[in-house]
């Protein structure tokens, strides 16, 4: 099971079907789910993703945060193969508290540039399918 824990809903449609069909085409080799808490200031989301986090067991608990580690499409597909069940958060605005960076088994970035965190929700649905196309020997992925 891959949770995608994000804040804030997707305001731009197109990015959001995008997104959605990267969901949908992963979903096919592992249930992926998204789970969208409402946005506010740094702190509150931080509670709001904490409580999310003890209502269900989330596995490896992945920061998505600029600072943290960059790995290749075919790490995160091994990550993605060594855990049956994984946990994404991406933050708001702001980011992400400090409560939930330090729950956070890991952090990873997707580029050490920046991005809106609804650019952020769309790259790592792409990754995922990625990673798992190459676990499970797709085409989709080119060396």
């Amino acid at each position: 099971m891959i949770r995608i824990i994000a804040i804030g809903k997707m305001k731009e449609k197109r990015l959001s079907a995008l997104t959605d069909d990267f969901i949908t085409r992963a979903s096919k080799w592992c249930p992926v789910e998204v789970i969208e808490l409402k946005d506010s200031n740094k702190d509150k989301e931080g509670e709001a993703i904490l409580r999310k986090l003890d209502s269900f067991s989330p596995g490896l608990i992945i920061a998505m945060d600029e600072h943290g580690k960059n790995p290749t499409s075919r790490g995160l597909a091994k990550t993605l193969s060594q855990h049956r069940s994984l946990t994404f958060v991406i933050g708001g605005p702001d980011g992400l508290s400090d409560s939930v960076r330090s729950l956070a088994n890991r952090e990873l970035s997707l580029s050490k540039m920046t991005f809106t965190h609804e650019a952020a929700r769309f790259l790592l649905a792409e990754q995922i399918y990625r990673g798992l196309s190459i676990n499970n020997g797709h085409s989709y992925h080119r060396d």
